[in-house]
Order: structure tokens, then C-alpha cells, then sequence
């Protein structure tokens, strides 16, 4: 498998200043990222964030307010990590929320599917090699409820479904023969972050939480983050353009491209009319 290098690269991570996103930008500089920019929403966080980083890994690290959910907010997010970095290598579409409540579902969509597809837009508009760019990584975190049926979050599985199919379909061929931009996802399972708290307050219909949060508590292993920090790592390091990956149960992460691509193999015999 080719090798892709962290070291010297800058990398913007969205969600970055706790959770996942934190670990991920403390990885990447553990293993040579020149700089890492951590937008977020909790601002407090993300500046102790970003300065616990420094402390560690020298001044490597700065953290940008950003709602991912508004659109003026990611504008100018973008703006000022190129402003300060000139150039972005690699971005990591993390930042997402788990609610379909009915107070926060289109906030929720909001977040886990346009902002994702606003920073990947504007990634590639600035990292394309056919436009002047040096190319990079794009890597756009979806759920394993992109590719299972769950009856409490039908939105959150949408939206997750939304960004495994936007990035397969965009990095589709000649995408990185032409730009130089490898486009990757990441299913991730139940991971002990503070996306699977509350969680009787997060289903579409309030009637369901409390039935909702038994079934995620009691029928899922919550990964560890370190583990699920481990498999992006080594799906960045080692994962091909277009590849869709699995982080499950504190196991090793799993390339499952293949699976997905027979499963739409099957419909399209379907729509043809061969089966």
C-alpha cells in the first residue's frame, strides 16, 4: 500500500476541541504535522485545546471559532487558516451532533451534512492541482449508521448516508488523476466521546429516548477513543483515494470499499434489469 506522510503537512480539523477531534489533532502533531488549525464552536475549549497542544508540540496549533452549521462562519474560518498557514494539506470534516429531536434536527443536518460539504468544496477549490494547487486529503467522518437502519435516528442516519455517497460520488474517476485530492470516509461505531450522552433527549420522537438509549447503551460497545484515534491514523497513512473505512468495536480499522461497492453493484443489476 502507498505510504502518506503526516510529517510537515497542515491540517484543519473541524470539531477539534474535544472529543475525537482533540485526539485527532494531538496524533497528527505526535507524528510530525507542521501545523494543525481546530475550529469549533466552544470557544473556551478549543483556546485550552490549542494551548495545552502548544505547550506540548510548540506553537504548532490555533484554534478558530467556527459553527460549522453557518455558512458565513466556515467562509471565514477558511479564510483565516490560509491567512495564517497559506496553504491546507489535509482537512478533517469531524465536527458533527446527534439530535433529531424536533428542536435541533435541521440545526443537526446542518452540521453533519452542508458543513461537510462546504469545507470539502473549498478544500478542493484550494488544494486542486489542476488549478494551481499542490493536491492533499480530504477525510469526511461518517457513522456505521450510514450503512445500518436505526429506527430513533432516521435523520443522523441520513445525513451520515449523505456524506459516504457525496464522497464516493466526488472522488469518483478521474477526480484524483485530475486534482491530486484524495477523498476518503470513515465509519465510525459507538465511541466513548460526548456524542452518545443524553442520549434519551436525541431520538426524532421524544416518546423513543428513553427505549433509544437502552438499545444504543446496552447493545453497542462504546470503542475507546484512543481506539477509533488509531484507525483514522492509519487509514490516513495507508488508505487509497475513494477507499471508505470502518472503526468498530476497538478493532483494527477495516477497509470496506469492496463491500459498499458490491452493494451498489446489486442495484445497479437492479436498474438494468438484470436481476
Amino acid at each position: 500500500m502507498a505510504q502518506w506522510d503526516i510529517k510537515d503537512k497542515t491540517f484543519l480539523i473541524t470539531g477539534g476541541a474535544s472529543g475525537l477531534g482533540a485526539g485527532y489533532a494531538q496524533a497528527f502533531l505526535e507524528h510530525g504535522a507542521k501545523n494543525v488549525a481546530i475550529l469549533d464552536i466552544a470557544e473556551e475549549l478549543g483556546k485550552a485545546t490549542a494551548e495545552r497542544l502548544n505547550k506540548a508540540h510548540g506553537d504548532k496549533a490555533v484554534f478558530i471559532k467556527c459553527d460549522v452549521s453557518k455558512e458565513e462562519d466556515i467562509t471565514s474560518a477558511f479564510d483565516s487558516v490560509l491567512a495564517q498557514f497559506k496553504q491546507i494539506d489535509v482537512i478533517i470534516n469531524n465536527a458533527g451532533i446527534m439530535i433529531d429531536s424536533p428542536s435541533m434536527w435541521r440545526t443537526a443536518s446542518d452540521i453533519n451534512w452542508q458543513g461537510v460539504v462546504s469545507f470539502t468544496l473549498k478544500g478542493v477549490k484550494h488544494m486542486r492541482k489542476d488549478e494551481g494547487g499542490v493536491g492533499g486529503t480530504i477525510i469526511n467522518i461518517a457513522s456505521i449508521m450510514a450503512i445500518s437502519k436505526f429506527p430513533y435516528l432516521p435523520i443522523y442516519c441520513g445525513s451520515k448516508m449523505a456524506v459516504v455517497q457525496f464522497s464516493q460520488c466526488l472522488a469518483m474517476d478521474p477526480f484524483y488523476e485530475d486534482t491530486g485530492i484524495r477523498v476518503m470516509s470513515m465509519c465510525l461505531g459507538a465511541t466513548d466521546t460526548p456524542l452518545v450522552q443524553n442520549l434519551e433527549t436525541k431520538a426524532w420522537d421524544q416518546k423513543h429516548g428513553n427505549k433509544m438509549a437502552d438499545v444504543i447503551q446496552n447493545g453497542y460497545i462504546y470503542q475507546k477513543r484512543e481506539s477509533a484515534v488509531a484507525a483514522l491514523l492509519d487509514m490516513f497513512k495507508t488508505g487509497a483515494p475513494a477507499t471508505i473505512w470502518m472503526s468498530v468495536d476497538n478493532n483494527p480499522v477495516k477497509n470496506i470499499t469492496a463491500s459498499i461497492d458490491r452493494a451498489f453493484k446489486d442495484f445497479e443489476n437492479v436498474i438494468a434489469g438484470i436481476d
